[in-house]
This record gives structure tokens, sequence and C-alpha cells, in this order.
């Protein structure tokens, strides 16, 4: 039935970007449950991601390799900005973070002007997903439902590394009670660094994977940041289940919505963020409000 193999298309198409929206907001909301940074520049780490990967295409005609070697890039350019540039904030006001990471949006945004100019540039998927499948009646592109299973993949990998091993204990005491942590013997400011590092490696290999659907221009970092910030809200700080949940259902909130009312399809999400607040303010696996 066409509606129905339309809807199955549209689910899809939601949960691509849910999961896109994962791989950004994972590091976004471990960075603001432990650091207690608010990093707005996050969005930029998404968006140099993106054209580290066009470069690295460019250079190899490799995408598996720009989708390894970008994240790294973008996780050691991470730690540079968190020891150098946020570190000596951590005992300033909020208002010095926001300024400080919301400069660096306007710079990097800047820099790849300068670097590729301001046109959108497509990045092609790679010759194995290039074509489509029939499923349910519905034609989806193969390059799509490779990012929803590499996507969940990677929640079930991080899941795992954050609840199963040690280092995933130790970043979990730092969300939870960095001084704690500190007074037994944790390296603090090496964990910190680590993790920072980590979230941005994560918004760069999400921007390489949503380049083929999305494409690359200089302003993709900051119309993700709002989506993002809004899954943090939704799943709660520091809470890899909240942000794998917030991601599905704001994915799925905007593509419908942009569908459905696409002239409203903004108002949508913020009537499910207005919903989750108001029922849980801490957020659908936050810690719960002192």
């Amino acid at each position: 039935m066409p509606v129905l193999s339309d809807i199955f298309a549209q689910v899809l198409n939601g949960l691509a970007y849910g999961v896109l929206l994962f791989l950004l907001s994972v590091g976004l909301t471990l960075v603001f449950g432990m650091l207690d940074i608010v990093n707005l520049a996050h969005g930029s780490f998404y968006m140099l991601g993106a054209y580290a990967g066009l470069a690295l295409i460019a250079a190899t005609g490799n995408f598996w390799l720009a989708m390894v070697v970008a994240p790294f890039v973008i996780g050691a350019l991470g730690a540079v900005i968190e020891r150098s540039c946020l570190r000596p904030l951590y005992a300033r006001p909020l208002l010095d973070q926001v300024l400080l990471t919301f400069g660096f949006i306007y710079l990097f945004e800047d820099v790849v002007k300068w670097i590729w100019g301001g046109k959108i540039r497509s990045i092609p998927a790679p010759d194995l997903f290039s074509g489509s499948v029939k499923i349910l009646d519905a034609t989806v592109p193969s390059y799509r439902l490779f990012v929803i299973v590499f996507g969940l993949a990677m929640a079930v990998a991080l899941w795992l590394l954050i609840e199963r091993t040690r280092l995933g204990a130790i970043i979990r005491a730092g969300v939870f009670d960095a001084e704690m942590a500190a007074g037994l013997g944790i390296n603090i400011h090496r964990m910190f660094t680590g993790v920072f590092a980590s979230g941005a490696a994560l918004a760069g290999l999400s921007g390489v994977i949503a380049g083929p659907i999305q494409s690359a221009y200089p302003a993709m970092g900051a119309s993700i940041l709002i989506p993002a910030l809004i899954v943090v809200v939704v799943g709660g700080l520091g809470s890899l289940k909240g942000s794998l949940a917030g991601s599905l259902i704001i994915g799925q909130a905007e593509t419908f919505g942009k569908v459905w009312l696409p002239e409203s399809a903004m108002l949508i999400i913020y009537v499910v963020t207005a919903l989750v607040v108001l029922l849980r303010p801490q957020g659908l696996f936050g810690r719960p409000l002192k």
C-alpha cells in the first residue's frame, strides 16, 4: 500500500537522522555532564569532520579511509582546544564558556570558507552502498540502511564501553562526581581531555557519514547544534541511553514534521521537548534534580 510504504520510508529516514544525532549528541551530553562545560562549538566538530572527510576522499578516493582518519584528526583538534582554551575556564563563570565556544563557531566557519569556499559540497556515497533496495514496497537508498546499522552498532559498542569496562566506570564516576573521582586517584584532567576529544571525534565521524546524505556546507555545524542540544535536554545529562532515546525521538519528530507540516517542523520538536521536560525535568534518563 502506497501510504504504508511512504510511512515506512520516512521511519527509516528518521532512524538514519536519529543515529547521526546520537553520534553527535553522545559526546555533547558526556561533556556537559562531566565537565560542566557549555560547548556551543560542538556542532563545528561535526562540520569539520564533514570537510575533513571531503578532503580525504578527494585526495585518496577512499570513503572508508576518510571515515577512519577524519575522526582522529577532529579528536586531536578537540584535545588541543580543551587543554589550551577550555581548561582555564573551568573555574570561570558560565558566560565565559558560552562566549568562547560561541566564538569558535564563527572562527571555524570562516576557516572552512577560506579553505573550501561557501558553496555546498557533495560527498559521494561509497560504491558499495551507491544503489537502493526495495523494502515493503518502499525504495530505500542502501547508504541510509548502512547509516542506521552502523549507528546502532556504535550505540551498542559505546554502551559496552561505558557500562562493562573499567574505563567506562571511570567515565561514569567522573560524570556523577568529578571531585570524588579525583580523590580516588584518577587523573581527572587527563580524563576530561580524553572525554572531550572522544566527543569531538564522534561528532567528526557523524559529519563524515552525514556528508553523502546532507552534503557539506559552512553553516551545517550551527544548524545541527539546536537539535543536538534538544537531544541532551530530552535524554538527560550524562546518559548514554538518554542520548540514544532522545536522538531517535527527535529524529522521527523532525522527519515526520518536515513531511506532514513542513512549515512547522521545528515546532513539533519543541512540543515534544516541552512534554518531556514537563513530565521529567531531568530528561528521560537523567539524574533526578535536587
